[in-house]
């Protein structure tokens, strides 16, 4: 599962440093670009903080979050006093206290997100860092992008994205990508990468339409992901094909699926409730419950993060709290009241010692981000029946690396609830060497995806151009 753009999520507490303030520091001009890097366990986080004034001579910000592929987020408040710099943006719970040095060419001080601290000193930047992504496809492109947008009228949505179409001879086969979990716009863009353009622009070269699309509340898309569920997503796509179907360039007969992740959950419940899906791609599908996959991918994440036994068994227990709390109380106020009061609880009991780790205002942030319409689906959705009912071919395939969506518990579940059901065109691949967003990695951790300067591996793009290509030529 990909996780929606938070720029620390738990953060480790240090001490408070503040620089002496000088009356040469009170003249100096703020305004500009700033850099620092943020030291979050073996991660490190880069935070560029652009300055400006407005009209009316009043400071104005936005920050950046290379690494995380965040650009020009909001900042609700920045103010100056004398050499003291502050900034807020409430969303992310972050505030910011630095005072800039004499020469005005550092800011030192303290950035706090949800209650807990990290020292930060942002440095004068000429210019910043950009990542290099030398997949990503640059225009003027050899066959034609379309703007399009097309309505879910069922659920009252309204959809907009983009329709690549090969040169060469029409009707073509297509695919409609589906992204995974969060809201991603159409590029499925994350970390700095694209994966989804990279895909289409693949695929396209190779002669199959490619439609990849805003999820709800995102750029041209309207609604919120948050508040709808993995099967109303489906209705989505539903509308993807239907708008397909009716275009001229298309091959009806052969419109296919690729979804990524949670997109990879999405696609099984299209295929099984529609005749018009001609085959569908599973990347890093799931074939596990949310809960099951959970439990899997925390442990995975914290010990390639060098977490310990007893680490991990704390993590375990506190998703425990949370997901037994959810399946028990469907009200989201009652969940959230059983679940703080039991988190207090069990800080009061815990030695002194480790009282430190029960961090209150982290633990209520991740109970709102859970109380959710999705999560609640998302959590206890069982795959295994959906998938017995997808008659279409079938490529399901995984990193070797992926700690987010283990391969070996997934592959071998979605494998034996196809086969079970009389499904023979079932093709699975476990590729080496390659993480949940299937780029080559070292160790799968999440902390190395903007670190890698690919986006998708070229194995990965061949092997599911060919397959796409030999189920749709056979036809």
């Amino acid at each position: 599962m990909k996780r929606s753009i938070f720029l620390l999520g738990l953060l480790v507490a240090s001490a408070l440093h503040f620089s002496s303030v000088s009356s040469m520091a009170q003249q100096q001009p703020v305004e500009g670009s700033w850099e620092g890097v943020l030291a979050v366990g073996t991660a490190k986080l880069r935070l560029v903080l652009h300055i400006s004034r407005g009209p009316d001579g009043a400071l104005a910000a936005k920050a950046d979050s290379p690494d995380q592929g965040a650009v020009g987020m909001p900042v609700d408040a920045i103010s100056r006093t004398d050499a003291a710099i502050h900034f807020e943006m409430k969303r992310l719970q972050v505030v910011y206290d630095g005072t800039l040095n004499r020469e005005g060419t550092e800011i030192a001080g303290n950035f706090k997100q949800a209650g807990t601290a990290l020292p930060l000193t942002l440095k004068r930047a000429a210019r910043t860092v950009a990542l290099n992504r030398p997949q990503e496809p640059k225009p003027p492109y050899p066959y034609v992008e379309e703007e399009v947008a097309y309505d879910n009228k069922a659920e009252g949505v309204k959809l907009g994205g983009a329709l690549t179409l090969p040169a060469g001879k029409a009707p073509f086969p297509a695919v409609v990508l589906i992204t995974g979990s969060g809201a991603q716009d159409r590029n499925e863009a994350l970390l700095g990468h694209k994966p989804f353009l990279v895909l289409a622009d693949y695929l396209t070269r190779q002669g199959i339409a490619v439609l990849r699309v805003d999820d709800r509340g995102i750029g041209k898309s309207t609604g919120s992901v948050p508040n709808s569920t993995s099967e109303q997503f489906a209705t989505d796509v539903l509308a993807g094909v239907e708008f397909l179907k009716a275009r001229k360039e298309i091959d009806p007969k052969r419109i296919g699926l690729i979804g990524h992740s949670e997109g990879g959950l999405i696609a099984p419940i299209v295929a099984a409730r529609s005749t018009d899906i001609a085959f569908i791609v599973l990347m890093a599908g799931t074939g596990l419950t949310g809960e099951e996959i959970l439990y899997l991918q925390g442990d995975l994440i914290a010990r390639a993060n060098g977490a310990g036994d007893p680490e991990a068994a704390k993590q375990r227990a506190m998703q425990e709290l949370i997901f037994q709390t959810m399946r028990a109380e469907k009200d989201n106020a009652a969940a959230e009241k059983r679940m703080l009061a039991e988190f207090a609880r069990r800080r009061a009991a815990a030695p002194d010692s480790e009282k430190d780790e029960y961090n209150e205002q982290v633990f209520q942030a991740q109970v709102k981000q859970v109380l959710t319409p999705w999560f609640r689906y998302f959590l206890t959705y069982d795959p295994r029946p959906t998938l017995k009912k997808v008659k279409c071919p079938v490529l399901a395939l995984n990193g070797e690396k992926d700690l987010q969506v283990p391969p070996n518990e997934n592959l071998r579940e979605i494998e034996a609830a196809l086969k079970a059901a009389g499904n023979r065109d079932v093709t699975i691949a476990k590729l080496p060497n390659l993480n949940h967003l299937f780029q080559t990695c070292k160790t799968g951790s999440p902390n190395e995806y903007v670190q890698i300067e690919e986006t998708l591996s070229p194995v990965a793009l061949k092997t599911i151009g060919d397959w796409i290509r030999k189920k749709t030529t056979s036809r």
